[in-house]
């Protein structure tokens, strides 16, 4: 899929459905909380989350006092929905409209963090761009936390075709610049009350 066709897709999905019932909703994000607390990074840290959509993880980052927060989307929709919902405190967030296999920073981050893109991007090329991407933008000794769909969780999503992954297969495709930390599945319970099979990985840019 090229990027425009992804933006409209998104824009689409943020104008027209209520997010709090689509599947990947989190009213809170706990496992990604916890994973970025069992880290133990300094709260000055810089943190980008990719793919973002409207979720609530850049608002829990603020209330627990991380002050440098980087949201990417590619869907300006989603990022004015937590424009709105942030009022005064948007201030203290970066906000990116961009597609994460083509956007352009000169900041370094400490941390990046992803539960929604990556397995979206079924093209091997993208795949490449995205894990070069990271690899740039990553400090040395930074942290990536990815969350992806297992082999045992849905093949689509918002009516998109989605990769799935092992742990083996996603140790591989990062294994260049990156050390493997920690991996593990998870059920997701959906708003509708279905299951999706996730699989969590940290790894340590190299």
């Amino acid at each position: 899929m090229k990027t425009n066709e992804r933006k409209i897709h998104w824009e689409n999905v943020f104008q027209t459905k209520d997010t709090a019932k689509v599947s990947w909703f989190q009213s809170i994000p706990e496992t990604s909380l916890r994973l970025i607390e069992k880290l133990n990074i300094d709260k000055t840290s810089k943190i980008i989350e990719v793919g973002c959509g409207d979720s609530f993880l850049g608002d829990f980052l603020l209330d627990k006092n991380y002050s440098e927060i980087t949201l990417l989307d590619i869907s300006e929709k989603a990022l004015n929905t937590i424009k709105h919902r942030l009022g005064e405190k948007v201030k203290a967030i970066t906000f990116l409209a961009a597609d994460v296999t083509e956007f352009s920073t000169s900041q370094k981050y400490n941390l990046w963090h992803d539960r929604a893109v990556f397995h979206f991007l079924t093209d091997e090329n993208d795949r490449n761009k995205y894990v070069n991407s990271v690899s740039e933008k990553l400090v040395s000794g930074g942290y990536l936390i990815l969350g992806t769909f297992s082999n045992n969780g849905p093949n689509v999503c918002s009516g998109l075709q989605v990769q799935q992954y092992s742990e083996k297969e996603i140790t591989e495709i990062f294994s260049s610049n990156f050390k493997k930390i920690e991996c593990f599945t998870e059920n997701h319970q959906t708003p509708s009350g279905g299951s999706q099979n996730f699989l969590f990985s940290i790894f340590q840019r190299i």
